[in-house]
């Protein structure tokens, strides 16, 4: 695999390694509650996860009534200095790393010591494993002339209209074959807050899926094959000039 350059400034605002289970009867909440007494040195806030489940029902010649029920599916744990954060749920686990980003090496460490104990309770069977990495690119804006000094696939408007872009939003799936991955690519421009810097979000969700199960040693390899694909997927998205931003 290729090895791409390790960037000092990387634009990443949030990485994740999320884990998807199959959902079991005999599994209940409060069993991932107990997880906090484990984690709670480092991981002092706990809080519950609510889902909502609503269902519509039909009865000829009346209009249809909905209902829905709330209920705890899981409980996050987020670190004293509000940078990490643990998902336990009923269908997975899900470990945050906010900004400032480390290195990949603290985590995927990080997460593989949560997701121990979170299988230490739930005796998971693993359906899915992902790697998202959100980055926010901020663009010097005295210098944009074309999004396409800064990225690969800019978007483009039709030279018969106004050339003046105010927001875009692209999304595109691909298949990596060699790995039997999906990635999701975003990319959007947000609103701008500071007014010397263009805002360009470059979301990249990347993930492998199988209904008949993922052994344990072969999820945690896979999420290695993951990150090269996301690294590729970042830096054939991106120019030199945009790569600049970041050394």
């Amino acid at each position: 695999m290729a090895e791409y350059q390790t960037l000092p400034k990387a634009p990443i605002t949030e990485a994740l390694i999320d884990i998807r289970i199959k959902v079991r009867d005999d599994l209940k909440v409060e069993q991932l509650e107990s997880i906090y007494n484990l984690i709670s040195g480092q991981y002092f806030d706990k809080k519950a996860r609510h889902k909502w489940d609503s269902k519509f029902e039909f009865k000829k010649g009346e209009p249809p009534v909905s209902s829905g029920s709330e209920t705890i599916d899981g409980y996050v744990f987020t670190s004293t200095d509000q940078k990490q954060i643990f998902q336990a749920r009923l269908d997975g686990f899900t470990f945050s790393r906010l900004k400032p980003y480390e290195t990949w090496d603290h985590l995927r460490s990080e997460a593989h010591k949560l997701w121990l104990k979170y299988k230490e309770i739930t005796s998971p069977e693993i359906t899915r494993v992902a790697l998202r990495f959100i980055n926010k690119i901020e663009i010097p804006l005295q210098d944009v002339k074309e999004f396409n000094e800064y990225l690969i696939a800019a978007p483009i408007v039709p030279k018969g209209l106004p050339q003046g872009v105010s927001s875009f939003l692209t999304r595109v799936v691909i298949h990596e074959s060699e790995i039997d991955a999906v990635a999701i690519i975003t990319q959007a421009l947000e609103k701008i807050v500071n007014p010397n810097f263009l805002p360009i979000i470059l979301d990249l969700d990347v993930f492998k899926q199988k209904s008949e199960g993922i052994s344990e040693e072969d999820a945690w390899e896979t999420l290695e094959k993951l990150r090269h694909f996301k690294n590729k997927i970042f830096f054939e998205s991106i120019t030199e000039k945009a790569k600049e931003l970041f050394l």
